[in-house]
């Protein structure tokens, strides 16, 4: 890598890292939280979901900024604005205000997360690509290892507060290193499209509003009815609109590409898979086994810690072996451990027994993650890039919210809180859901094309590879 190449990987790898490490971290001092600022069990939730709406549904708006006003600019913005948020969670004096600032520390987030993956995609050519994507893949991994650990310790030997209070030295401290170590990068400079932008959100929304509430308001209730429909009306007007729009902001012709449609579908199964699991594990390690918030996250370690060891050689390779091989095999790797997770699940369980179908289920996923990334990035031009990354990350999310709801209506109709081997019987079911969806994704996977060479022209442009995509 040349040393303009290193820096944008570690400082798009740093923001992710922030980003994603708030997505774990605040599970393990949700209780303290609420004994803190006596909130009740739905504004808890809230301070979770807040977080992942805002960042949901903020996506492609940011990632279309990101093409026309720069994106190297817009990351640095969003460090700021993450950072800010980040102060204002750590001075919330009651749980409105939390809520509130968690709300904007994800616009923050979604402005961070396509710049990222744009800014990291356009200093590479596509034949590196996928090894600097394991890399960053790998470096952020950090995140799901140590967020569980690091939000248990801080929580017990500090306060809640600096859980986000961390967020704020980093993040202030990467803008200037962004502005004079990183190369401004654009998408394609066509008229900002207004009218796609509001769509798309609207249609995120009411999709993700849906089903944060589904289980809280039911799934009959005419608030997540009216807000599933109406999202989903949305969705499809932002097609039409994609398809007879001169400038769209997703251009339609992009889904034409079989690893970029194949390689979205996978990051929602696999998202939801991994996100609802990561809900349950560590609530079984506390509520069934007995186990500590920190003692909770060290006990994960044997899964999280696979990604910052595997990713990075999945990402090797990618060029080598192809995308298809390394989605199938990771994901069918990832539902057998779920599935096996599930069968032991019990009261009393040992811990050395959930060992090897963690680790399993951890080098599935770390096997799969860069190769559903390289497909989606290399099925498009240098140009489009923004508005893949965006597309990208907001599935991702997506899924993550679907994965989670299905998983947690699962659990209240096989379980509950009531007892030890009542959360074991519900767990053991929300973690086959987990496995299903892994098994659907290794299908998905399947619709990707087999190995193939990645060649680079003048630019670092993904043309060739795109025109095999769309033959």
């Amino acid at each position: 890598m040349t040393r303009r190449q290193k820096w944008v990987l570690g400082l798009t790898a740093i923001a992710a890292l922030m980003v994603a490490l708030d997505t774990t971290v605040v599970t393990t001092a949700l209780t303290t939280i609420r004994l803190h600022l006596h909130a009740s069990i739905s504004q808890l939730e809230w301070t979770v979901n807040a977080y992942v709406l805002s960042f949901a549904v903020l996506l492609m708006t940011s990632a279309a900024i990101g093409d026309r006003f720069g994106r190297r600019r817009v990351f640095a913005i969003g460090l700021a604005l993450f950072s800010t948020a980040s102060a204002l969670c750590a001075l919330s004096p009651s749980v409105g205000w939390l809520i509130a600032a968690r709300a904007v520390q994800g616009a923050g987030a979604a402005l961070i997360t396509p710049a990222s993956l744009a800014l990291l995609s356009a200093a590479f050519p596509p034949e590196k690509r996928g090894q600097a994507l394991g890399l960053y893949g790998g470096i952020t991994g950090l995140a799901v290892v140590a967020g569980p650990v690091i939000g248990g310790a801080i929580t017990q030997g500090l306060a809640w507060q600096w859980v986000f209070w961390l967020n704020v030295p980093i993040g202030l401290a990467a803008i200037p290193f962004v502005l004079r170590g990183m190369d401004e990068s654009f998408g394609e400079r066509a008229k900002l499209d207004v009218a796609g932008l509001l769509l798309v959100t609207g249609a995120a929304l009411g999709v993700v509003w849906g089903l944060v509430r589904g289980n809280t308001a039911g799934w009959g209730s005419v608030e997540v009815l009216a807000t599933l429909a109406g999202g989903t009306v949305l969705a499809l007007a932002f097609v039409a609109w994609g398809l007879r729009a001169r400038e769209p902001m997703l251009p339609m012709r992009l889904f034409r590409s079989r690893g970029f449609a194949a390689g979205n579908a996978v990051t929602i199964l696999m998202s939801g898979a991994l996100f609802s699991a990561v809900f349950f594990v560590a609530q079984f390690e506390q509520t069934t086994l007995g186990s500590s918030p920190l003692q909770t996250g060290l006990r994960l370690i044997p899964w999280t810690g696979t990604v910052f060891i595997v990713a990075p050689i999945s990402g090797a390779l990618v060029p080598r072996v192809g995308e298809r091989a390394l989605i199938v095999a990771g994901l069918l790797l990832q539902a057998l451990g779920f599935g096996w997770v599930a069968l032991l699940a019990r009261t009393g369980l040992p811990y050395a027994e959930t060992i090897p179908p963690l680790i399993l289920a951890g080098v599935g996923v770390s096997l799969a993650l860069p190769a559903g990334q390289t497909a989606v990035m290399n099925g498009v031009t240098r140009g489009e890039l923004g508005k893949a990354s965006g597309t990208f990350s907001t599935m991702r999310q997506l899924g993550a919210a679907l994965g989670l709801a299905l998983a947690v209506a699962v659990f209240s109709g096989a379980g509950s809180y009531a007892s030890p081997a009542a959360f074991s019987d519900g767990f053991a079911a929300a973690l086959a859901v987990s496995a299903g969806l892994s098994l659907c994704g290794a299908l998905a996977g399947i619709a990707l094309r087999g190995r193939r060479r990645l060649d680079s022209v003048t630019g670092g442009s993904a043309v060739p590879a795109l025109a095999a995509e769309r033959a």
